[in-house]
């Protein structure tokens, strides 16, 4: 019996691997939009359930969001009932808000009373107040004032974020105590939770205690014993980033949100966490590049220009500032026409350095990894690294320079330029960013116009004042 054991373990081994399998791929298919689009077309309603009743929540708010907006508007119309309401939470908020806005106040009362507490303040949220006072009239008691308090709480603070939904039980129980009201309350429970949150009789936060250590523990071992060494209780005003860095320094998957006495309202998961983070990293992309604190891929055309055009208006009036340092040396560039096709590359590699800088200072701002006892080593160290590359970049322009118009001291002229330029990227790419956080302004928002500024200013500065200097 061994030996053939043995035998059939060599046969096995001597068989070719099967192959590995492809990886899941879990986004939408752009066919599988087309199919969609094409059976909308065709009004062949069976294919579109079937293919509505498929996809996840996600993919469909995907799909709703790259059809054209008639399309979106009939797929929503006709076959709406099939999709999930989680969808609209799935959706980009424009759009969401554009959608549930055509429905009426019973339609949408529909859709967000099968949703959490906190998923259901996210959908009436960006609706008008009127529209949101005749979707409230439609809600239960427990929902519609669950949303009154979320809407009391100021904008992105977690009390916006937190859910009703919790798990509290008295610190008196019972492991087993706790199971048995688990399980026969199980309908009135969350869908899924982590902790479970030990409260005294005024209701106050005394303890926090893991799901796994409740189902590892005796039925007679009380709950209180349980509890974690340290909770991590959340003022209800508290800032959504602030909540988000607590999160993600202390490695906690949910946290009690309490009111100012300290008694428990809501809480908070993970996955509103990392909702938080994308909303915000986001943010501060968009405010960088000057596009507003959303996306505007779904804003109207007139509306996206207005966003914008006030940051243009200011990038102009800062080219102009630099246009008038440019026009001190009209005379000098009339003489040295090679200077007019040079400038632009001290300009240009001053604020790609600059912009190098910035990037790090904003993103250490946001993450808290910046305070009172590292902020000079970190301007210093940005400055090293802006001279350092400022000599290196200007021994390759000066030789380039040099031999391009067989003139040395023009290349000599541009590399010290180059490093004087890089040197002042270095130090303004991350000196301004925390500057602005000193003074309480939004590091992400002015932080890059007034770099270009800086360094196209210093950059025509020195190299048309050494040209003027030395070449003149």
């Amino acid at each position: 019996m061994a030996e053939k054991t043995l035998e059939n373990r060599e046969n096995s081994a001597s068989e070719p691997a099967a192959p590995p399998k492809d990886p899941i791929d879990y986004n939408l298919k752009d066919d599988d939009i087309r199919d969609v689009v094409e059976a909308l077309h065709a009004q062949d309603a069976d294919t579109l359930y079937t293919a509505l009743e498929d996809l996840s929540s996600a993919d469909t708010a995907e799909l709703l969001a790259k059809i054209k907006e008639d399309e979106r508007e009939e797929l929503l119309s006709k076959f709406g009932d099939v999709l999930d309401p989680e969808t609209f939470v799935e959706l980009d908020t424009e759009i969401s808000k554009s959608t549930l806005s055509a429905m009426s106040a019973a339609q949408v009362a529909e859709i967000i009373s099968d949703l959490e507490s906190d998923d259901a303040l996210l959908l009436i949220e960006p609706l008008e107040p009127d529209f949101q006072k005749e979707i409230m009239k439609k809600l239960t008691t427990k929902m519609r004032v669950a949303l009154e308090e979320g809407l009391s709480f100021p904008e992105d603070s977690a009390g916006r974020m937190m859910s009703r939904d919790l798990v509290a039980i008295p610190e008196f129980w019972t492991v087993g105590k706790t199971i048995d009201y688990m399980r026969t309350a199980a309908d009135t429970l969350p869908e899924s939770f982590f902790d479970v949150f030990i409260i005294d009789p005024s209701y106050h936060v005394v303890g926090e205690v893991p799901l796994s250590q409740i189902v590892r523990a005796t039925r007679s071992e009380k709950v209180k014993n349980l509890t974690m060494a340290e909770t991590h209780p959340i003022p209800a005003e508290m800032d959504q980033e602030e909540v988000a860095h607590l999160f993600r320094r202390e490695n906690i998957v949910s946290a009690p949100v309490i009111d100012p006495d300290g008694r428990l309202l809501g809480v908070i998961t993970i996955d509103d966490i990392i909702d938080v983070i994308d909303e915000e990293a986001e943010e501060d992309i968009l405010r960088l590049a000057g596009v507003g604190q959303q996306g505007d891929l779904y804003n109207a055309v007139i509306s996206t220009a207005g966003n914008r055009f006030s940051w243009l208006l200011v990038n102009l009036l800062t080219a102009i500032l630099a246009s008038v340092v440019i026009s001190f040396f009209d005379a000098t560039i009339e003489q040295v026409v090679a200077l007019a096709v040079l400038m632009p590359i001290v300009a240009s590699m001053g604020g790609n350095a600059g912009t190098q800088a910035l990037t790090v200072a904003v993103r250490a701002l946001a993450t808290r990894e910046l305070s009172g006892t590292n902020t000079w080593r970190a301007i210093w160290k940005e400055t090293l690294v802006g001279a350092v590359n400022g000599f290196l970049f200007a021994m390759l322009t000066g030789l380039i320079a040099g031999l391009w118009y067989g003139n040395a001291v023009l290349g000599a002229v541009i590399a010290a330029a180059m490093i004087i330029n890089l040197i002042a990227a270095g130090l303004f790419g991350a000196g301004i960013p925390l500057f602005l956080d000193k003074i309480g302004s939004d590091p992400a928002i002015s932080s890059s116009v007034l770099l270009t500024t800086v360094t196209d200013v210093v950059g025509f500065l020195s190299f048309l004042g050494l040209a003027a200097v030395f070449l003149i």
